[in-house]
């Protein structure tokens, strides 16, 4: 279980068409949903008044707010994370690899609570400078890994388990794993954002997100036709895409008009490790769905007073 650390023009247009073209792209870039114009400055600044009460974790400042010490516990790994899409990717990875006989992935995992800025410590900082979670610590061999893809890489090396050695096996599997920390996972997490956390509902940006989610599926739901998973054997390029699939209702998308996508979610879900992986933090899931309510964590973790 967790332990709490407390747009271009056409090449056709010419002269007064493209000016036209300009301007009406003006107006409409400056149109928001509710028919207010909006004129954006010629140099940011930011408006920490701006933005509702979901923005302090896009603070346009990097660096630790607070000192604190990171806990150290007495197993190979240290786990500084938080049941997130993100972070069940590790722990059910860690879960499989004990559940193969492999000692050396005991760990201990650490609650970091988002919320309440713990990812701005001074501990963490110097784990992870970009301030997110994941972000693991190997102590036998002193080695810190911040991003989730970066640490289930890490890992598949280090126990040669779920990461193919052979080149064209690998490369596969690094085809679907930077698919998702590249695509899926942050339109999945934007579409999150506006559906769910966003001051104001705003259309453009929900069908935006919601309907790249959608192609995102299908692409997937087409490379799982006739297999099991996504990159040959099950590998860490399932296990990067589970926690976001397994988040799915949170992007508006129904896994019954993706078939392939939903066997396939199902198959993994039934996994004895993923299960195991899941509960680590299962306690924790409640308190990470209560940000979208909790106005003191959204100060913290999108910027506003």
């Amino acid at each position: 279980q967790f332990t709490s650390i407390s747009q271009g023009f056409s090449p056709r247009l010419r002269g007064r068409d493209i000016h036209r073209q300009i301007r009406q792209s003006e107006k409409e870039t400056s149109m928001t949903s509710n028919g207010n114009t909006y004129e954006p400055p010629k140099v940011w600044t930011w408006d920490k008044e701006n933005g509702g009460n979901w923005s302090s974790i896009n603070r346009p400042i990097a660096g630790p707010t607070h000192e604190k010490v990171l806990p150290v516990g007495k197993h190979p790994l240290q786990l500084y994370s938080l049941a997130t899409p993100n972070g069940v990717k590790v722990t059910v990875m860690l879960e499989e690899l004990l559940a193969l006989g492999e000692k050396g992935a005991e760990y201990d995992a650490y609650l970091v609570k988002i919320g309440d800025g713990e990812q701005f410590s001074s501990g963490f900082v110097d784990l992870n400078p970009n301030s997110k979670i994941p972000v693991m610590l190997d102590t036998e061999t002193g080695t810190r890994v911040f991003e989730s893809g970066a640490i289930l890489q890490y890992l598949g090396r280090k126990y040669a388990r779920f990461y193919p050695q052979e080149e064209r096996a690998r490369i596969e599997v690094e085809e679907w794993l930077f698919w998702q920390v590249g695509g899926f996972g942050p339109m999945a997490g934007q579409a999150h954002h506006f559906v769910r956390y966003a001051p104001e509902k705003i259309a453009y940006a929900m069908d935006r997100y919601v309907n790249e989610c959608k192609r995102l599926y299908g692409v997937m739901d087409k490379r799982l036709q006739g297999r099991d998973y996504l990159a040959g054997d099950y590998s860490i390029a399932d296990m990067a895409s589970f926690g976001w699939a397994k988040s799915h209702e949170w992007h508006m998308i129904s896994l019954d008009d993706y078939p392939n996508v939903k066997d396939w979610f199902e198959r993994i879900a039934a996994r004895e490790p993923v299960q195991r992986g899941l509960a680590v933090a299962a306690e924790r899931v409640a308190e990470t769905k209560a940000l979208a309510e909790d106005e003191e964590a959204k100060k913290h973790l999108f910027g506003l007073k």
